[in-house]
């Protein structure tokens, strides 16, 4: 159970939806051929997006504002898809936004928060620890939708902590 638990908690944290993954996913053969059969040929694209790198309006629950772009941003998220090389890099320019250093830190934090459980392992406790690894898997979304998931498993996990720290307690 802690396995399963901690790989998929792992996999999630590790594999978020940069730009660079959007981008791909929205140049990807497969989709628009999808669209174009779905809508016809000659349907017109619009994506909805809020890039980190242009959104300075929010709207009144404090999220960035989308932006309508037409067809002619697939040229450029074709460049940004081959550009996923750069993730991570210094030249990443994303991989500075404050949502990226936050899914940076998850990933470090969750490391550590395994390291620290697998360390108190045992049989007593053993659903309990995979409660708090399971946390983590209730991290979704994007922006602001992610950063209230984060702040809540985050909440959660030190409920769970304490419970963990108190003596003689027994799996549920």
């Amino acid at each position: 159970v802690i396995t399963d638990a901690a790989a998929r908690a792992y996999f999630r944290l590790l594999s978020y939806k940069d730009e660079y993954e959007v981008a791909r996913l929205h140049t990807d053969k497969a989709f628009l051929d999808r669209l174009r059969g779905d809508y016809g040929a000659h349907a017109r694209l619009r994506f909805h997006l809020a890039p980190p790198l242009l959104s300075g309006k929010r709207d009144a629950r404090g999220r960035p504002l989308k932006r309508e772009f037409g067809a002619w941003i697939l040229p450029l998220f074709r460049i940004l898809a081959k550009l996923r090389t750069l993730r991570g890099t210094a030249l990443d320019v994303f991989g500075y936004t404050a949502e990226r250093r936050m899914e940076r830190r998850l990933i470090a934090e969750f490391e550590q928060t395994v390291e620290a459980l697998l360390a108190r392992l045992d049989t007593a406790r053993h659903e309990d620890i995979a409660a708090v690894i399971e946390e983590y898997l209730e991290i979704r979304g994007f922006g602001p939708v992610k950063e209230q998931a984060v702040a809540h498993v985050r909440e959660r996990i030190g409920v769970l902590l304490q419970e963990l720290e108190k003596p003689g307690v027994e799996a549920a």
